[in-house]
């Protein structure tokens, strides 16, 4: 009997300390604000290793929070690499190889889906759950939900784009109507851009026109509103016709050609529709004279348009393949964190979606992001969209801008019913 009783006690104690080490167990880190020598989080874990993607705006900010990271766990011995990654291309970079790719790496929400479905993301840990659907917005735990389960951690509230101007020719009352914006453009003889041709951005020109995406349904199909098809291609005529009359003003290119254009002696731009991640770099250029505001309205027919855009936002995923999966998990809670996020809105003029974080003066004195927050009202969410969507929108941008179509009403119907087919692959 003896024995016996000594065999259960051992039993019980091996149990124990599977379930310790088991699913990042442990204490629970609040907030991404681990206590420093907290290394029960660790679950057993040591002698750790890391790789970290982040964009290249965000590596050099990335490295020093992770050196951060690191300096609170003394008793630990953590090596942790930041590799420049595009988040654009973060979902095919990982899909291509699991097991040489980050274990903890920023990625925009539409990428989502595909990971989950892939099976190469890890979900959020039941212990940080509590902590990240109380401190972050409702909007981006949503966002970061698939099925009932969170499979990342939010890292900014607004991934959208925004009008940025210069505002020694472009005024902010101008800066209401996308006509006054490419008139004060021409009158100092400097151009518009906007990345026409890119999905991402050419479809606020049939979702101002009423058209609207709603996630997919069972078969994974693209669910749209029963929308107006005729109103949809009067609004696309009318920013083909004011592209055409100004087509000495407007130029379709990467929104990175904004700022690089603004520096230019003499300058060559004065404005453009540029997304959140650029903001301090268009900042340093313009000093003074930087102008943000919600993307402006476009007149259709006799009615002035507020142009509607696609909001998401970037998550922090974990690599499922990471050979220290409850390391990654704590790394990826730190950076998703208060003082993080923080940090990003001062430093590099990301929204975040930590709610503390939204409310600091960081915030709420930085024009660009709260351009981004009012126009978050005029916004789609990008986590509706399916990943059919990017090139059918993509073609429909190049056939409203390019000069051989201009406002051609079958045609850029055509297109339309194209577009639409193609994003449903029908």
């Amino acid at each position: 009997m003896k024995k016996i009783l000594a065999l259960v006690l051992a039993l019980l104690m091996v149990a124990t300390v599977f379930a310790a080490c088991g699913g990042g167990g442990g204490e629970t880190p609040s907030g991404g604000d681990t206590p420093s020598g907290d290394t029960d989080v660790f679950g057993g874990e040591d002698n750790i290793t890391l790789k970290v993607w982040a964009p290249e705006k965000a590596k050099e900010l990335t490295e020093k929070q992770c050196q951060a990271f690191i300096e609170q766990y003394p008793d630990k011995t953590i090596s942790i690499e930041v590799v420049a990654q595009g988040e654009g291309d973060a979902a095919t970079a990982l899909l291509n190889d699991p097991d040489t790719a980050a274990d903890v790496f920023s990625f925009p929400v539409d990428q989502l889906n595909k990971l989950v479905r892939a099976g190469v993301i890890a979900q959020v840990f039941d212990e940080y759950l509590e902590d990240v659907k109380a401190n972050n917005s409702a909007f981006t735990v949503d966002a970061a939900t698939v099925d009932g389960t969170t499979w990342a951690f939010p890292e900014t509230g607004e991934n959208g784009y925004y009008l940025v101007y210069d505002k020694s020719v472009v005024s902010d009352d101008q800066a209401k109507t996308l006509e006054g914006v490419l008139q004060a453009c021409r009158d100092a003889g400097r151009k518009f851009i906007m990345d026409a041709g890119n999905g991402f951005y050419s479809c606020i020109f049939p979702f101002t026109g009423g058209l609207e995406v709603d996630g997919a349904d069972e078969d994974g199909v693209q669910i749209f509103n029963d929308y107006d098809e005729d109103a949809v291609v009067d609004t696309l005529m009318a920013f083909s016709a004011l592209f055409h009359e100004y087509s000495d003003v407007f130029e379709s290119n990467d929104p990175a050609k904004i700022s690089s254009g603004m520096a230019e002696n003499p300058s060559k731009v004065a404005a453009g529709i540029d997304g959140s991640w650029n903001a301090a770099t268009v900042q340093g250029v313009l000093g003074d004279n930087f102008g943000a505001a919600k993307l402006p309205t476009i007149k259709v027919g006799s009615e002035d348009k507020q142009i509607i855009s696609l909001n998401g936002c970037k998550l922090i995923g974990v690599n499922m393949s990471s050979k220290f999966l409850d390391a990654a998990e704590v790394l990826a809670n730190y950076l998703s964190g208060e003082e993080c996020q923080q940090q990003r809105a001062e430093e590099i003029s990301w929204a975040p979606s930590n709610v503390k974080a939204a409310e600091s003066e960081a915030v709420t004195s930085n024009s660009a992001l709260t351009a981004l927050l009012e126009q978050a009202n005029y916004s789609i969410a990008q986590a509706k969209v399916t990943d059919t969507f990017w090139s059918p929108m993509a073609a429909l941008g190049d056939a409203v801008y390019k000069t051989e179509n201009k406002t051609d009403a079958a045609f850029l119907k055509d297109e339309l019913q194209k577009c639409v087919a193609n994003i449903k692959d029908e």
